[in-house]
Formats: structure tokens, sequence, C-alpha cells
């Protein structure tokens, strides 16, 4: 396994966005040239992502272009001029349920969006292209834990489809124009200045403001809830590590990041009134269209190749969660 190459330049895009965010913070501390590049959009608080933008451009090293990435003549002059060795594209229309309402966001960003980011890869060739997937493309999988070789063809959102579809786009120009290209499978990532339509999220926000909780599926809900630093680190791991050429003439893997451990969901409630010091008013609602009753990801893959496991707690987790959360919306008990 090679470490990490400082001497790189690594293009992120979704650079303003919590993962982004956080990825651009490790690589820039290790000395790293960070390319951000996002579209800025008000799917949630644009104030957030300014406040994260603040932090990194204070770095040396750190470079950030306002742009979308279905824009083919802004993104191929941006390779043009930076050259990345290293893109992580975390750039992409995220949310199960907004899908269902904003479908022509999806298309634009995570199809279009995806393959014009593609094409720029193509056209100036990188030594690693690295793209978040999502837990989402395993749908209502019956088989636990999930694991990559499972079957992922019947997605229950157009979100999961557009993941599933940014795999097999990532293949097919794997296998024609040798892209490496790796995939991350992300599940339920949460953390200090995450995203607030995330449901932990949304809980602290009404927890803290005395609004009522809508807890789905009566409760029965399971979450292989990953601390952020685990993901970053997950990440780390693996950008100057390519795959290497399958059989069949693809360098191209697919990889599952997630804590390796459900948790029921209102257990995880309970840890978050602790770490708010305040109790949840809780409404007990059915399961809403296309969400899924669990994740649980197998990593086995993920610990073999690079000997990584994720392991912070919920309660370590959580408690960081809560005091950013109460300092940055000037919250008090």
């Amino acid at each position: 396994m090679q470490p990490l190459n400082a001497e790189k330049t690594y293009l992120i895009t979704g650079g303003a966005g919590f993962i982004g965010f956080f990825l651009s913070k490790a690589l820039l501390k290790k000395g790293a040239r960070v390319i951000g590049f996002d579209n800025m959009n008000d799917y949630y608080e644009v104030s957030l992502k300014e406040d994260r933008l603040a932090i990194l451009k204070k770095e040396e090293g750190y470079t950030f272009i306002k742009g979308d990435l279905a824009d083919k003549e802004g993104l191929q002059a941006l390779f043009q001029r930076y050259r990345p060795e290293i893109v992580v594209n975390l750039g992409a229309q995220a949310g199960v349920r907004y899908s269902i309402d904003h479908p022509d966001a999806y298309m634009e960003s995570n199809i279009m969006g995806f393959f014009q980011l593609l094409e720029a890869c193509r056209a100036f060739p990188v030594e690693h292209l690295v793209y978040a997937s999502s837990s989402s493309v395993y749908g209502a999988n019956d088989k636990i834990p999930f694991s990559t070789k499972d079957q992922v063809d019947q997605p229950v959102s157009l979100y999961a489809a557009t993941k599933k579809s940014n795999e097999l786009l990532a293949y097919a120009y794997s296998k024609l124009y040798h892209i490496p290209t790796t995939g991350l499978r992300f599940f339920t990532v949460y953390g200090p200045f995450g995203r607030p339509d995330m449901a932990y999220f949304k809980f602290a926000r009404k927890i803290m403001e005395d609004q009522p909780i809508q807890i789905y599926n009566y409760g029965e809900m399971y979450r292989d809830f990953t601390y952020i630093d685990d993901i970053v680190t997950g990440v780390e791991n693996l950008l100057c590590n390519p795959p290497a050429l399958d059989a069949k003439g693809a360098a191209y893997k697919i990889y599952n990041i997630g804590n390796n451990k459900p948790e029921k969901l209102l257990d995880y409630i309970e840890i978050l009134e602790k770490c708010l010091g305040k109790e949840a008013k809780k409404e007990y609602l059915p399961m809403q269209p296309g969400d899924v009753p669990r994740t649980y990801a197998d990593i086995t893959e993920l610990m073999e190749d690079f000997h990584f496991k994720p392991s912070t707690t919920i309660e370590e987790g959580l408690s960081r969660f809560a005091e950013w959360f109460k300092e940055y919306y000037h919250y008090a008990i």
C-alpha cells in the first residue's frame, strides 16, 4: 500500500460539502495541493458551505473554483489549467427523499455531471478517480451485512439509481479508456459541520427548539452510522492506491465504508439527547417512500486491502457533534 503523496494535486468536487471539507483539511495538513470545486447550490443553507470554505481558504495550497460539473467547457478548462493527478468526486445532489420531488436535479448533477467529469479525466488523464457512491444502492436488500458482491439492481429511490449508474459509467470508462476508478459506498456519515438535511442534524435542531422529531417505521430503523474522521481516513488510504487491472481489463474497484455495526435509531436518539442535555419530543410514523429499514456494511475488503476499520463509537461521535452544534448555532441549555 502506497502512502499518501503530498506532491500530487488533488481535485475535490463538492469541495464545500461535508466530506469534501474534512478531506480537504486532512490533505492540506499533509502539505498537498488541493483544488476545491463546488456549485454552492442552496439544497441546504449556503452559509454553512461558506463557513467551511472560509476555513479552507486560510490554508496555503488551497484553491477554490465555483462551477458546475455539467458545464463541459468550464470543467475541461479547469483540468487543462491545474492538471490534477487525483480526482475525488464528492459533488452530487444528495438526499433520498428530495429525489422524489426534484428528479431533474439528480439527472443533471449525478448523471450528466459525472459523465462530464469522466470525459475530463479521459481528455486529461488522471492517476486515480475516486468517487462517492452510496449505501442506498443496496435498496431493500434482505441479506446482511451488505457486501459489494451483492446484486444491486433494484434501487428504491432515484438517488440510489443515479449512484448505481455512476458505478456502471465508471466501469465503462475504466475499461475503455484505462482510467483507474474506485467507488466508495458511504454509510450514513455524521459529525460536526455536517449536512443539515441528515436525520441526526434535524433531530438536534428540533430537540433544541422544543419541536417534535419524526421517527419513521415506528422506530424500527437501524443504521450503520459512520463518523466523519473515519470516512476521511478510509478515503486517504486509497487515494494513491489505484486498483490494478482485473481479468477483463478494467482498473475498477468498489468499497463499502461503514462502521460495520448498525445501531438502532432509538438508541442513537437517546445518546444524542444525552449529548445535547435535552430530551426529545417524539412522533412515531410509518416508513417513508424510498427509505430502507436497515443498513449494515461488510467492510472485509477495506480491512484486507488497507488494514483499516472505522473505530469511532457513536458516543464519541455524537458528543463531538453536539458540542460543535450548540456552539455553532449558539444554543444554550
